[in-house]
């Protein structure tokens, strides 16, 4: 579930929205997940000064309301 959030989120947001990607994986107990995007579009998933990137980390941590730690990486 919440990685279709992250999966729809970035879609909207991107100029290139088959090009997005999303790596779910588990480490120590955290999930992680890593988006990844058309290299021109990695700008637009992270904004001004992270703003963008922080509200998506934002909604994915209200999404999982106390169902254990989550994190959002971009990767380059």
């Amino acid at each position: 579930m919440l990685k279709e959030l992250v999966v729809t989120i970035a879609r909207s947001l991107v100029d290139y929205p088959d090009e997005v990607n999303v790596q779910e994986e588990d480490v120590d107990g955290v999930t992680v997940f890593t988006l990844s995007v058309h290299e021109e579009d990695i700008g637009k998933v992270i904004g001004k000064n992270g703003r963008v990137a922080n509200a998506i980390r934002n909604v994915l941590m209200a999404a999982n309301r106390n169902q254990g730690k989550v994190r959002l990486n971009i990767a380059d």
